[in-house]
């Protein structure tokens, strides 16, 4: 836009007019395009995600149930020389980031790089309730904590500036693991694995477990990888849970950038079984 005012000031009024056809129409579409995009479907997940007592209490037993599986592994092998470790997804798993989806919301934009980065940039995540607590406790008991995130490198110090002003325990750039060339999780948990014995992992999507789910993006195969999974979860895989967003809408749409608003909005409805 000020490349065509600057510009603009040294033309005559038809050239004027012709830049402004040719140039600030399509910037106009482009920004009532964005505003049209409709999240009012993910209004009930935030509301759920924000006000509901149901959502701090799950979030309050996931965290239970990973310190008593701990405590089970740390007396059952007592010997064991290789370090423990607790391998943690950030985003709605540690940090509640519904303010960001609750934006989106009410601005009519979609998730996008530049307002992300804006809103990590904040450092104003607030804890999910019942993390800190149980991160502390794994810390305190010479368990390793790792963050295992698919936030950017240009996100990296403002995501441990966040771990570290909620209280989160040995937030380092060791520990923190962002995403880098690829954004599959399982080479940073290959990595890990290899000098630790991995405990834990905990995550609010599938993803954040096992390469198979990486690799299951239909319903269908995303249902199967969990019943073959099963034995895991609970056990060594605990869920947080997550209806804002995630892999599994995903799984709905196919490929969500081919679709248009109206198409998304056709596809959750014919993914709907009623009676």
């Amino acid at each position: 836009m000020i490349w065509f005012t600057n510009r603009s000031a040294e033309k005559g009024s038809v050239i004027v007019l012709l830049l402004f056809g040719f140039f600030v129409a399509p910037l106009t579409s482009s920004i009532q395009a964005q505003q049209r995009v409709d999240n009012e479907h993910q209004v009930g997940g935030i509301l759920w995600t924000q006000t509901s007592g149901e959502w701090r209490a799950l979030a309050y037993q996931a965290f239970a149930l990973a310190r008593l599986r701990l405590d089970q592994d740390l007396r059952a092998n007592r010997n064991r020389r290789i370090r423990r470790a607790v391998i943690v997804d950030v985003d709605e798993t540690v940090l509640d980031n519904s303010p960001y989806q609750a934006m989106t919301v009410k601005t009519r934009t979609a998730y996008e790089s530049k307002s992300w980065l804006a809103w990590c940039e904040k450092a104003e995540a607030a804890a999910i309730p019942g993390a800190v607590e149980f991160l502390r406790y794994a810390n305190s008991r010479g368990v390793r904590v790792f963050y295992v995130t698919n936030r950017r490198e240009s996100e990296k110090r403002c995501t441990a500036q966040n771990l570290k002003k909620v209280g989160f325990p040995d937030v380092s750039d060791e520990t923190v693991l962002v995403r880098t060339d690829v954004s599959s999780k399982q080479p940073r948990r290959d990595n890990i694995a290899r000098k630790h014995r991995v405990v834990l992992l905990m995550g609010d999507n599938l993803n954040d477990f096992a390469g198979i789910f990486e690799t299951s993006k239909t319903i269908d195969s995303r249902l199967a990888a969990t019943q073959q999974n099963k034995s895991n979860f609970g056990t060594r895989f605990i869920v947080l849970p997550n209806v804002m967003y995630g892999a599994w809408e995903e799984a709905i749409y196919g490929d969500p950038s081919k679709l248009t608003e109206e198409q998304k909005a056709e596809k959750r409805r014919n993914a709907l079984k009623d009676f």
